[in-house]
């Protein structure tokens, strides 16, 4: 296991580990969480021996292999799917090795590969990329082609691909968009090896982690639970403290009211059933960031129109390729639109398109005379003016808006207002040029705010944000007075903060009857229908396989309810031994981890404790065969269920 012993972490003169001990035991799933800044990156690198530790020791088992994602990518001519594979430095030398074997050594070289399951090794590298959103045809595309968030996805692939006993994620999802966050979300709850996983994604970590190692005043402490638990016990401790109970209480009414008003509004039973259960959670959510460094709210539009956009039958793309058809839009006061689909499928282009930035082939399309977006997108990121202070820039819009009829602000509210988005002090006169990507982010999402739109575009607004800017930004949207279109694999903020959901694919821009938790099945059923078409088109090329996401769009609604019915009746069966065999696998995983802690208490390795620890051991070594035969049972079960699903489907 990884151990800490009172180790001390150091980064100029500011301790960012102090005297810090933890014990992380094999399998277990880490979220490592923090404010930007407390060392979690610091701490990988500790744990990569990349970075010393001033005092103190760091522990972990020799013979660990430790995967991370890399952050530079070679511009390699090799493919992408051989690039990917590099990740199995075992399967890698091994095929050096039979490149030049003869006689005896090779058939034991390819018995060693064997062992490893080497001659699937190409396929499982070919279904990570499928899963992170590459297609056939880019997988055999060189990695110098692809553009530098594609290479990252490259790296994260390689990643995956290693054998790894412990596998270190920053960020992962930072680069993906939501099908290929759900399809990673999937991979790591089946990962057997340590994770430690940082991530500003809460519905990822939920899903993802079953302890949460927390970073706070130089202290690291583990907890028991996933990230929501943690934030419970938190907010326990600072609602102690009156000023942080009367915080929480008006951060609870603001909330309440936009609950009321929602539920008035509310059209659709379960995307608002979704939302109002996600607007619960933001209370306990609300009580565990009451010391947040940010707290801003967007302005009342100075005027807002009966109707913003209407767009009809309109066709958008780049040159002759149309992206999105027929497209058909109209834009109200209040509409709150969250944009889903699989990657490339045109929701960033359908976002340029309201934003002007692109114009439509066909079609027409009418926008308000007082029409005022506010667009956030990533490139925007990379016009900010970087020999500029954040207070310049500022007055800068503050100066175009006493043009068109505002009255200028005194510096001290411009201030106060970039105090909100977490730039204090001296830091708001210092040319942003070395700011990190986080702060740029909040920067452009300040002046957007300042601007006073009455339709924001936002196109993965929390790429860069940390947990507690998500959550105030998650708070600042609910009392937006406009219409909102958003782009995000962020679940946690399209639950919170949209009314309606509309999927692109196909050539297509059209609502989605259903809430983010039907889309995640959808996504993954999927998944299943591909992965099985494949099986089966390997077995013979006669036989033909329908994905069914083109089974999906082709029924009707009622078509479909019939047959997911139909479907879950004929499946139960194996279903309930599945999850038979999964209590019996978390009941005995249970037990293995209350002997493993036994086992680390040095107490039990003193002479009179002998007989006691003999009895552990035995009892453990009789544990992990009994746990090692349920592992058996329930991996034939899940692939009798899958292959059921093949046949059924």
């Amino acid at each position: 296991m990884i151990v800490l012993s009172d180790v001390t972490l150091r980064r100029g003169p500011q301790k960012l580990l102090s005297d810090v001990s933890i014990s992380i035991h094999p399998g277990y799933k880490v979220g490592l969480t923090g404010a930007n800044g407390t060392g979690k990156s610091s701490l990988f690198a500790m744990l990569r021996n990349e970075l010393g530790n001033d005092e103190g020791t760091v522990s972990i088992p020799p013979n660990w292999v430790v995967a991370h994602v890399a952050q530079e990518t070679p511009a390699a001519e090799i493919s992408a799917l051989d690039y990917t594979l590099q990740g199995d430095t075992e399967y890698v030398e091994l095929h050096k090795q039979l490149e030049k074997a003869e006689g005896a050594h090779l058939g034991e070289l390819h018995a060693r590969l064997d062992a490893i399951d080497g001659y699937t090794t190409e396929s499982r590298a070919a279904t990570l990329l499928h899963g992170l959103g590459f297609s056939q045809d880019q997988i055999n595309n060189p990695v110098n082609s692809f553009s530098g968030g594609w290479r990252m996805r490259l790296n994260l692939a390689q990643a995956l691909m290693c054998r790894s006993d412990l596998l270190l994620l920053d960020e992962p999802t930072n680069h993906l968009d939501l099908d290929a966050v759900i399809w990673l979300q999937s991979w790591l709850v089946s990962y057997q090896g340590t994770l430690i996983l940082i991530s500003h994604d809460r519905e990822f970590l939920d899903a993802v982690v079953k302890h949460i190692a927390n970073i706070e005043h130089a202290k690291l402490i583990l907890y028991t639970g996933n990230y929501t638990g943690f934030e419970k016990i938190r907010a326990e401790r600072l609602a102690q403290q009156q000023s942080a109970y009367e915080k929480q209480q008006r951060e609870k009414a603001h909330m309440q009211k936009y609950v009321d008003r929602f539920r008035a509004q509310a059209t659709k039973a379960k995307q608002a059933q979704s939302r109002l259960k996600a607007l619960g959670r933001m209370e306990e959510i609300s009580a565990a960031q009451i010391d947040s460094p940010f707290n801003f709210k967007f302005f009342e539009p100075d005027k807002l129109p009966e109707r913003l956009i209407n767009v009809e039958d309109a066709a958008i793309g780049y040159g002759d390729t149309m992206i999105v058809e027929n497209l058909k839009l109209q834009l109200m006061p209040s509409q709150r639109i969250g944009l889903i689909g699989p990657n490339g499928a045109g929701k960033s282009t359908l976002i340029k398109y309201l934003a002007g930035e692109l114009t439509s082939k066909t079609g027409e399309s009418w926008h308000a005379q007082d029409l005022k977006i506010g667009y956030f997108a990533q490139h925007q990121l990379e016009q900010l003016n970087l020999d500029q202070s954040a207070l310049e820039q500022l007055r800068d819009i503050d100066k175009a808006m006493d043009v068109t009829g505002n009255k200028r602000a005194r510096e001290q509210d411009l201030r106060n207002f970039l105090g909100g988005f977490g730039f204090q002090g001296a830091r708001v006169d210092e040319p942003i040029k070395p700011f990190s990507g986080g702060e740029k982010a909040r920067l452009v999402l300040a002046l957007l705010v300042y601007q006073k739109p009455n339709l924001l575009l936002l196109d993965e607004p929390t790429n860069h944000l940390d947990l507690q800017m998500r959550h105030a930004l998650s708070v600042a949207l609910q009392g937006f007075a406009g219409a909102m279109v958003i782009v995000s694999h962020d679940r946690h903020l399209l639950k919170t903060v949209t009314d309606e959901l509309i999927i692109v694919h196909d050539h297509k821009a059209e609502a989605f009857e259903g809430d983010l938790d039907d889309y995640a099945v959808f996504i993954n059923q999927a998944t299943l229908s591909a992965k099985n078409a494949k099986l089966i088109n390997s077995s013979s090329s006669m036989i033909e396989v329908g994905f069914e996401e083109q089974e999906f769009a082709s029924l009707s609604k009622k078509e479909q309810r019939q047959q997911d019915a139909q479907r879950r009746k004929e499946l139960q069966p194996l279903m309930n031994k599945l999850k038979k065999s999964e209590k019996q696998l978390d009941e005995l995983t249970n037990k293995k981890e209350g002997l493993e802690k036994q086992l680390t208490d040095p107490d039990i390795y003193l002479e009179e404790k002998k007989e006691s620890l003999k009895k552990v051991l035995f009892d453990k070594a009789k544990l992990d065969k009994e746990l090692n035969d349920v592992e058996v049972e329930w991996m034939k079960l899940s692939e009798e269920l899958e292959a059921a699903s093949m046949m059924i489907g």
